[in-house]
């Protein structure tokens, strides 16, 4: 797809670069969340009990775990998770499916091979077959549309990057999904550039520019949940900030800008998905015509 002439982020030095995107840095306690995030995950998939470790590909790590409501699922919320693309698992956030399973959706958390293993382009095409498996096979597996889907800081610029993809290509009339939720995302990969995970990613300026949805045009109008947690750092905001800029089409009915939730890191933003009750958790559930 043309990339057309949508500004991107101010360079930043190495240094700024880092501060703005090395998370664990800027969340001393950040251990504290990813220990909250696997008990909360081992406690949802005792209570809800998965299909673990379907298959939509053919890749080692092609695989998806399926949670299901009591009763006939209303749709599917799809989620990819994050950890920069070169950590973490789709186990690490079953926490997401209890609320959605709670309200009567059935929820799939993707699993794809992480860097440097798997360059982020071949990521992206596996992230495509998942959303590709769950539109073909997915109501065959107790995973029926509508489709939405949504990821978390890595999950959330894969998220974004499946608006920008030719769904044609794979004999869709259209993007095979309602909705999305970008939460955390990045959504101009130029600045990681100098980041020092950039020896797992391996980009240069060309390559990062690519991969970047906010430098290229939806393909599809479907609405796009934009949040961020508000304590995150100033260039995890202003990654926010820039995709809504970028995208005015794919802004959410009613909403005045993109979400920024009080009080959260970019650790425990995400836990604002335990909530039934929480605006993010609503936000998303609207993207299936909820309220």
């Amino acid at each position: 797809m043309t990339l057309p002439a949508v500004p991107i982020l101010a360079e930043l030095t190495p240094e700024a670069v880092e501060r703005g995107y090395n998370n664990r840095a800027a969340v001393p306690d950040h251990q504290r969340w990813l220990d909250e995030w696997v008990e909360r995950s081992r406690a949802a998939i005792a209570a809800l009990r998965p299909d673990v470790d379907v298959r939509y590909g053919d890749g080692p790590n092609e695989t998806l775990d399926v949670f299901r409501p009591s009763g006939q699922p209303r749709g599917t919320f799809a989620f990819i998770h994050g950890g920069w693309w070169r950590t973490l698992d789709k186990t690490d956030y079953a926490f997401v499916a209890p609320a959605f399973a709670d309200a009567g959706y059935a929820v799939a958390t993707i699993n794809y091979e992480l860097c440097p293993q798997a360059p982020i382009d071949a990521i992206v095409d596996q992230c495509r077959r998942a959303v590709r498996w769950l539109a073909r096979e997915g109501p065959r597996r107790g995973l029926p549309a509508p489709l939405v889907i949504g990821g978390h800081s890595a999950g959330g610029h894969l998220t974004a990057t499946m608006y920008t993809l030719d769904w044609r290509i794979d004999d869709f009339a259209r993007a095979p999904f309602v909705g999305g939720v970008s939460l955390s995302g990045v959504h101009d990969l130029s600045p990681l550039v100098h980041f020092s995970h950039n020896v797992d990613f391996r980009l240069d300026a060309a390559r990062a520019r690519a991969l970047s949805p906010a430098v290229k045009t939806p393909g599809t109008d479907a609405p796009l949940l934009i949040a961020v947690g508000a304590d995150e750092t100033s260039e995890f905001v202003r990654q926010t900030d820039l995709l809504w800029d970028a995208w005015p089409r794919n802004r959410p009915a009613g909403a005045r800008g993109p979400m920024r939730i009080a009080g959260e890191n970019h650790y425990s933003v995400v836990l604002d998905y335990v909530d039934a009750k929480s605006a993010l958790t609503r936000a998303t559930l609207a993207l299936f015509g909820d309220s």
